[in-house]
């Protein structure tokens, strides 16, 4: 299989099959290309019908496009790994709140761009965007406390599944924008920013000498400058 992502540092949609066929070991070759943050690109045309990014190239080169679409395909075809969890509860309530990520949360995706170089000094955010802040606490709290805590492992659902790699940008934001966490949440973040492959991701992202101007100086002034 062949995966086109975009820029580390920027492409929140492609951190989330990258990180999910890495951890579950399912092999892949990476292609890397250039995104400008401003939707559909004629330029991936070649290598993705919708002209965006990430897009997944399986048997004699069919596409599968969309980060969600992509994991439920993987999640098909290697069932043996359990992508989602085993309990059809849980495995219920993980398409639940990665179904509600893929589609909402604009308020927050539009105000705090995954931007992984940043480390920002934060700013007091939005009603709307502090609205969606509290319901992704809310979401990680009710998925840690009901699920998680009752296998002994950190993640959303005991074990790393779809759900935690969906959440991954909103880790890097969250981060990056030095938003304010406790309990639950912020031991998630903490969890999250310590696997192996996000810190893997950093690197590359930190590498990257791409600089898209409208993201990198609409965070600095609308967030209080580099700590």
């Amino acid at each position: 299989m062949e995966l086109y992502i975009g820029n580390k540092n920027y492409s929140s949609w492609s951190l989330r099959p990258w990180l999910l066929m890495k951890h579950f070991d399912i092999p892949f070759t990476e292609h890397v290309v250039g995104v400008a943050g401003r939707g559909a690109n004629d330029l991936h045309h070649g290598y993705s019908k919708n002209g965006l990014v990430p897009c997944l190239h399986i048997e004699n080169g069919f596409q599968i496009w969309d980060t969600l679409a992509i994991a439920e395909y993987l999640a098909e075809t290697y069932p043996e790994k359990h992508l989602y969890p085993i309990d059809k509860f849980a495995r219920a309530r993980a398409r639940s709140i990665s179904a509600e990520m893929h589609s909402g949360f604009a308020n927050l995706r539009g105000a705090m761009g995954m931007n992984i170089k940043m480390r920002l000094k934060g700013a007091e955010p939005s009603v709307e965007v502090t609205k969606d802040i509290q319901r992704v606490v809310e979401i990680w709290t009710d998925a840690r406390c009901e699920f998680g805590q009752t296998t002994g492992k950190p993640y959303l659902f005991g074990g790393f599944s779809v759900a935690d790699a969906m959440f991954a940008p909103v880790i890097w934001r969250f981060f990056s924008y030095n938003v304010a966490l406790e309990g639950e949440a912020k031991a998630y973040l903490e969890t999250m920013l310590a696997h192996p492959l996000m810190q893997a991701w950093e690197q590359s992202a930190l590498a990257e000498t791409v600089a898209l101007a409208h993201y990198d100086d609409a965070a600095l002034a609308n967030y209080g400058g580099l700590r």
